[in-house]
């Protein structure tokens, strides 16, 4: 095999770096203190970043770092702060969720390779060239694709110049990644802002099927399934685990390494686990690798299974040991690991400057450091000291403007100029560039880049129209609910439309009131059906969650409005949206509080929208839940179970809530709050800001009760708008038992 596979590890503090880079590994990804998706990993200060650069980048090691959060609007001063240092150093990419950021970086801070965070959740062709015209080069594919979905997405990707990598090894989510609000909503912890309390992983009350853990699935691997990821042409192999210590990095990057070797040699890929399951894992399985979701994906127990496995009877041979030797022989290996790690030091290393140079010939300065050694030259020659009072270079002169090298992971140890001619002139500017040279070469930048200001956003003035009203709706049995309202009217597709878009085709353009509301989710099939029923129904505006649909749409020049579940939290993203993508609006996540949506500035000739009343999703799965919960006649799913199951059931919490689980036909299980969301404060407390609210009146039941058909809610909220001062009182009497607090608390 020819091209090799790019092995990526977490970095979670510096000792995982470490042993990421013993072990062989030829990336690592980790996260500084603010902005990343692993809040309660150790997590990194700039200060040691250029020397795990520096110490990476001697090994043949690259560094990628996570900014893999939403980006509150409050924040983005101190990110650029950041991002100006970061672009002198020798970053080799960022790692990106946020829209806005996309825009920023893609604007400002060109130099930076951008990779799209999983939290991104792309798993079609047109999310691959939404992200593209952000200027990503790399996706982090999602965990719940099959290798078949795996390979198309990356042959298309490389069709357009976007390499894709895939968690290979590590924690699975359960959810569709950045499509998890269970810990924001039950926690005030958003998984979308790196604070994932991991509720999955909790105890439940015991299900009917026996389960304590009904939520919880076995780690990730696909250790035997090398080949055919190398078949399929992926870039980089990542494994998860920026919350893993030292010893469980060296070990699975150890293991990972030794099988690309394998494969790389034409040797026959190894089959044994044994040290794999010696460090932390919840038993394996790699059943959405294979295509095969099934129940045994799912482990009742969160907890390390390396000491059952090491307690089975029978176990592989180095598992079976005597336990005292077993813990002896785990001791001694992880303190020869500690012993090496120390050995590696991230410490700004010296480095000297021999200064040389005599009159009509340029200044000439020799950097040495531990590892290699570089000369740079004046772009002016010297000249001999003819001023008066003019400083010449001296040796404390050259020291005051050489020394200083911050971000550049060395330190100036000495300065020689025993070759130097004295009394020698160089303009203080050529002194400058010099040193720019100097930084430049030990950072491995071109060159220095001058810092940027935050881009400035014009505030625009307040909207004088009343916001108006749509309505959301999932069932045919509603479409009589448009005739004669003046609100405009949704319908929510279904995540499955293979071999349904003509029904849908002919829905739309037989009731052209009715606009299409596309899923976050659109794989395969399913998304080539979408984008179909985009061509033939043409319809005059469409609302879609799904960046790959708004690609589609702007590239066939349809109105678009971005939905809630794109996560839009910052006034940049609206602009990126705007720009990049001709989108005419978006809807503001329902995470973020009254005082962080104030802040939003919204861009010139762009609408804001609020869902003011809706179920509260708090995930989406590919998985059945039902398994653990009620049990299901079938031990696997099958397409079969996508298009026709319809089921509901729930779970309760360890504070006694329960947690509604809802399979619709044509969708992918959903894990509901018990009641739903109502904000009808928002219309007094900001107006001015949205010209338009949304209801949401499908089929979807909760533990919210309503007193009055849907007709009078539509009213009502009509009557919300015109600034009826009882309607408030009304809805609130009419719809009960709601929560706000998402509103309240923000992320």
């Amino acid at each position: 095999m020819k091209k090799k596979i790019e092995l990526l590890a977490p970095g979670g503090d510096v000792d995982a770096v470490k042993a990421a880079i013993l072990a062989g590994a030829d990336a690592v990804y980790c996260g500084l203190n603010k902005f990343n998706a692993r809040n309660r990993a150790t997590n990194l200060g700039f200060e040691e970043l250029n020397g795990i650069i520096r110490l990476a980048h001697k090994h043949g090691c690259k560094v990628f770092l996570t900014l893999n959060i939403l980006i509150m609007g409050s924040e983005v001063p101190d990110l650029f702060r950041l991002l100006n240092k970061l672009v002198n150093t020798g970053i080799d990419g960022v790692i990106v969720q946020d829209l806005g950021l996309f825009h920023l970086l893609s604007t400002c801070f060109k130099t930076l390779d951008i990779h799209a965070s999983t939290q991104l959740n792309t798993h079609n062709e047109g999310q691959i060239l939404f992200l593209k015209t952000l200027a990503a080069t790399r996706v982090n594919l999602p965990r719940e694709l099959n290798i078949d979905e795996i390979k198309t997405l990356t042959a298309f990707g490389r069709e357009n110049s976007v390499l894709t990598e895939v968690f290979v090894h590590g924690s699975y989510c359960l959810s569709f990644s950045g499509l998890c609000y269970l810990s924001s909503v039950h926690g005030g912890n958003s998984g979308n802002r790196g604070r994932c309390s991991q509720p999955c992983r909790d105890p439940y009350a015991l299900t009917s099927a026996g389960k304590r853990f009904p939520l919880n699935l076995k780690d990730n691997t696909a250790y035997s399934d090398l080949r055919e990821l190398a078949d399929a042409g992926v870039a980089s192999l990542k494994i998860e685990g920026r919350i893993k210590k030292s010893d469980y990095v060296f070990t699975v990057v150890n293991c990972w390494k030794k099988q690309l070797q394998r494969l790389y040699e034409g040797e026959r890929l190894s089959n044994d686990y044994d040290d794999l399951y010696q460090v932390f894992n919840r038993d394996f399985s790699n059943g959405y690798l294979r295509g095969d979701i099934h129940k045994d994906m799912f482990i009742d127990n969160p907890k390390d299974y390396s000491i059952k496995q090491f307690s089975l009877a029978g176990g592989a041979s180095k598992l079976s040991k005597d336990k005292t030797a077993y813990y002896d022989e785990k001791d001694r290996i992880n303190a020869d690991l500690r012993e090496r790690i120390k050995a590696l030091s991230i410490a700004d290393a010296p480095l000297t400057l021999d200064i040389s140079g005599e009159a009509g010939l340029p200044l000439s300065v020799t950097v040495t450091t531990p590892d290699t050694s570089f000369t740079v030259q004046s772009g002016i020659r010297l000249s001999s000291k003819d001023a008066p009072g003019t400083p010449g270079l001296s040796h404390r002169v050259l020291t005051e403007r050489l020394s200083n090298l911050a971000n550049t992971g060395y330190y100036l140890r000495e300065i020689t100029t025993s070759r130097l001619q004295p009394d020698l002139f160089l303009p203080f500017k050529a002194l400058s560039l010099i040193k720019k040279d100097i930084t430049a070469a030990l950072t491995g930048s071109k060159e220095i880049i001058p810092p940027v200001e935050v881009p400035f956003l014009t505030k625009e003035k307040p909207l004088q129209k009343k916001p108006g009203l749509s309505v959301l709706i999932s069932s045919l049995r509603d479409l009589h609910l448009y005739q004669g309202s003046s609100a405009a009217f949704f319908f929510q597709l279904p995540d499955c439309l293979k071999g349904r878009q003509s029904e849908f085709i002919t829905l739309f353009r037989e009731n052209r009131s009715l606009h299409p509301w596309f899923p976050p989710v659109l794989i395969g099939e399913d998304y080539t059906a979408a984008v179909s029923l985009l061509d033939k129904a043409r319809p005059e505006r469409i609302v879609t969650n799904n960046t790959g649909i708004a690609y589609a749409a702007r590239e066939r020049g349809i109105p678009w409005i971005a939905g809630p579940y794109l996560n839009i939290v910052n006034s940049f993203s609206l602009l990126c949206l705007k720009e990049k993508f001709n989108c005419e609006g978006a809807f503001i996540s329902n995470e973020i509080s009254k005082h962080q949506i104030k802040r939003l500035i919204r861009p010139k000739d762009f609408s804001l929208y609020y869902s003011l009343y809706h179920p509260i999703l708090l995930m989406t799965t590919r998985q059945c839940l039902f398994h653990q919960v009620t049990g299901c006649e079938k031990d696997r799913i099958d397409e079969d179970c996508i298009l026709t199951c319809r089921k509901s059931s729930s779970v309760t919490n360890r504070r006694n809530e329960p947690l509604l689980i809802k399979k619709t036909r044509g969708n992918h299980h959903c894990l509901y709050n018990h009641v739903n969301f109502l904000n009808t404060d928002i219309v007094e407390d900001i107006p001015g800001m949205f010209a338009g609210f949304s209801i949401d009146l499908g089929e979807m039941e909760t533990g919210t009760g309503t007193r009055t058909d849907k007709t009078e809610i539509i009213r009502l909220f009509e009557q919300l708008l015109n600034g009826d001062p009882m309607a408030k009182e009304r809805l609130n009497q009419a719809i009960h038992p709601t929560t706000q607090t998402q509103y309240k608390k923000g992320i």
